[in-house]
């Protein structure tokens, strides 16, 4: 079983509960107008490119075994450029593999994070990576915007889930997203009924997400769970366009980021749940 994997940061603290790897899966099904981790979206081998430092001495062309045609990220040009610009994001690997390199660290681990893009999207390989993980605390961050199936088969096999919600709208989650948000809420009704224990993650973006009715609205659906363990309210963040022009894409959100965040934990004490901003 092999797996597109396109980042593995070793001694994560943000992503779980203590000192954790955290494995990036490439393939995402929504389109956020915020996302930082565009390298993620794409289920294939992309070539990143630091533009702004080339040079443009031609050595990468040179390298290119189809000239002006689209990029295929084989990867005969990355040795061609003497300044290193160049780099691959996405590495399939086989679950055995994957496994292996997370328990180098055994000892040192609380756990392992599987993060992205969406993870769930490849949950065949997930699944035989947890298998060989020797009992360590698995997690999964996910936007919910999978088949139910899948996210049913995966979530059994986990300790802990982190289940991102953006929008209780569904028309504005499709406007910011790309998809409406009914799959989503149906997995997180399965989740607050029978899965389990996790943290609803609510990524604050100003003038998107943030009012008070938002806010509202989604303490509301997360009410009556017994097995959610926390909120986390998340401040946009403003290097969210960073990595964009490694793709040679362009940064463009429809809101402004320049407007102050409201991070009102209230609405969630209101409904008895206990909620922080990070």
């Amino acid at each position: 079983m092999k797996g597109l994997v396109f980042h593995v940061e070793e001694f994560a603290v943000f992503d779980g509960p203590g000192l954790r790897t955290a494995v990036f899966l490439k393939g995402c099904p929504l389109r956020c107008n915020w996302c930082h981790n565009p390298e993620g979206l794409e289920m294939r081998v992309q070539r990143l490119k630091n533009a702004e430092r080339c040079t443009h001495c031609g050595a990468c062309v040179r390298a290119c075994p189809n000239p002006g045609q689209p990029c295929t990220a084989c990867g005969r040009c990355l040795p061609a450029c003497r300044q290193g610009l160049l780099s691959l994001s996405g590495e399939w690997m086989e679950a055995s593999e994957l496994a292996g390199r997370l328990l180098r660290n055994r000892a040192l681990l609380q756990g392992v994070s599987f993060t992205g893009g969406e993870a769930l999207l490849q949950p065949d390989f997930m699944l035989e990576t947890i298998s060989l993980l020797d009992g360590l605390h698995c997690l999964v961050e996910t936007c919910g915007h999978v088949p139910s199936r899948d996210f049913r088969r995966v979530c059994a096999a986990l300790d802990m889930v982190y289940f991102d919600v953006k929008l209780a709208d569904s028309q504005q989650h499709r406007r910011y997203t790309g998809q409406g948000n009914e799959l989503i809420l149906e997995n997180l009704a399965w989740l607050k009924r029978e899965g389990p224990p996790f943290v609803a993650r609510v990524p604050l973006i100003p003038g998107v997400n943030d009012g008070a009715d938002n806010l509202e609205a989604t303490a509301a659906l997360l009410e009556g769970a017994p097995r959610l363990l926390r909120v986390e309210l998340l401040p946009y963040n403003k290097n969210a366009g960073a990595k964009y022009s490694l793709l040679s894409l362009a940064y463009r959100p429809s809101f402004d980021e320049s407007r102050p965040i409201n991070a009102d934990v209230a609405p969630f004490t209101r409904h008895g749940l206990e909620a922080r901003v990070l």
